[in-house]
């Protein structure tokens, strides 16, 4: 990794006695996409305006490279924010909103009309330098508040849900433009969103946060494969989670006693270090998880097994939702490709399901997990 082009050590922000961001060390590489994920009220938005010095900090520090801008304004924080309600200027046209941070930065009136025709062709609208916001599309108006933004080239970009506005479709495609200006550009970016496919379609790490606080950092196969806590592992993605107990560790993967205890498997550590007979949540994610139709009258008491209580096609994945036969675990959800299978999935169908090892992890249980920990197969909103 590159040396770092914004840090944070010991950032906090309350209001009274809520603690909007309890204090927070974070680095940032030079180039890095990172986006800021979590609930409402997380702390992502907070965090990102102390970034932007829209706000000051209760204590901590803010620098971007050498310099200490912890008390700066933004407007000497070297720093482009784009928001989500494009904030473009209605009554300037495209091309004079776009060269209005330059005018305000003493920029001759040519070369800031020449930068600003360069930043429309970025975003591919080179054609509507002469219109007004108001004639433009959603989308549109999005590629101008970011060429706005890019125009006069800051190091860091802050991106505050700038697509939560658009439709799904638009919204896919300008996540592509994003990434290819940040390609293209290598410029710093700090992203927030609530939406965990947006964050982990377009980021290089991504910062989860819960309650004021960094939950989890990493990259997005960190979180979804590796998830270091039960609300990392309810929250990003769809998933199953298992009670069980620890039995022996077998190099980097342990045993593992499932519900009641009658049925065993294994799971990665996932850098616990838990006592034999340790209750423990072991997380599958459902394409992870194998279903096989259980020979006629062939129950076995060491297998995992399921009664089909709903099938779900949903396109390019069919979902299978099972209650297990051991009383002892929560409803478990099964995803694979869905294809023109005669002998299909049906409801109250009884199923083996199995995993391998290295598609599983534990998950320490500890008290600060929430209802979420016995959701089992529970999407996160």
């Amino acid at each position: 990794m590159s040396s770092s082009s914004l840090s944070i050590q010991g950032l906090a922000k309350r209001y009274g006695a809520f603690v909007a961001l309890a204090p927070t060390d974070l680095v940032v590489a030079d180039g890095e996409f990172l986006t800021l994920l979590g609930p409402s009220g997380s702390g992502k938005t907070t965090l990102l305006s102390l970034l932007a010095g829209l706000v000051p900090p209760d204590e901590g520090s803010v620098h971007i490279g050498s310099d200490d801008v912890t008390y700066a304004p933004p407007y000497e924080r070297d720093i482009g924010v784009v928001f989500q309600n494009y904030a473009l200027f209605p009554h300037m046209t495209i091309e004079e909103n776009i060269a209005f941070p330059l005018k305000m930065r003493k920029v001759p009136a040519a070369d800031a009309k020449r930068r600003a025709r360069e930043a429309l062709e970025m975003v591919h609208l080179p054609h509507i330098a002469g219109r007004y916001p108001r004639e433009l599309s959603g989308g549109q108006q999005q590629r101008v508040a970011l060429a706005r933004c890019m125009v006069y080239k800051p190091s860091i970009i802050l991106m505050d849900e700038p697509l939560g506005a658009l439709d799904k479709k638009l919204r896919e495609h300008m996540q592509l433009e994003i990434k290819r200006l940040h390609r293209e550009m290598g410029t710093t970016i700090v992203y927030v969103t609530h939406d965990q496919e947006e964050a982990m379609t377009m980021s290089d790490r991504i910062c989860l946060m819960n309650a004021g606080r960094i939950e989890q950092l990493g990259t997005p196969a960190d979180l979804y494969f590796r998830p270091r806590s039960l609300f990392v592992a309810d929250f990003l993605g769809e998933s199953n989670i298992l009670p069980a107990a620890l039995r022996t560790r077998v190099g980097d993967e342990v045993e593992i006693a499932l519900g009641g205890g009658g049925v065993a498997g294994r799971a990665l550590a996932n850098g616990t270090d838990l006592a034999p007979g340790t209750p423990v949540r072991v997380m599958v994610r459902p394409q992870n998880l194998t279903v096989a139709r259980r020979p006629q009258n062939a129950a076995s008491p060491d297998a995992l097994e399921g009664r089909v209580s709903d099938v779900m096609v949903t396109g390019s994945l069919t979902k299978v939702y099972m209650e297990p036969l051991d009383r002892n675990l929560p409803p478990l959800v099964a995803a694979f490709p869905t294809r023109n299978d005669a002998d299909a999935v049906r409801i109250d169908d009884v199923l083996t399901l199995s995993w391998s090892g290295r598609d599983a992890v534990v998950i320490a249980d500890t008290a600060s997990a929430g209802a979420g920990a016995g959701a089992g197969a529970a999407g996160a909103a």
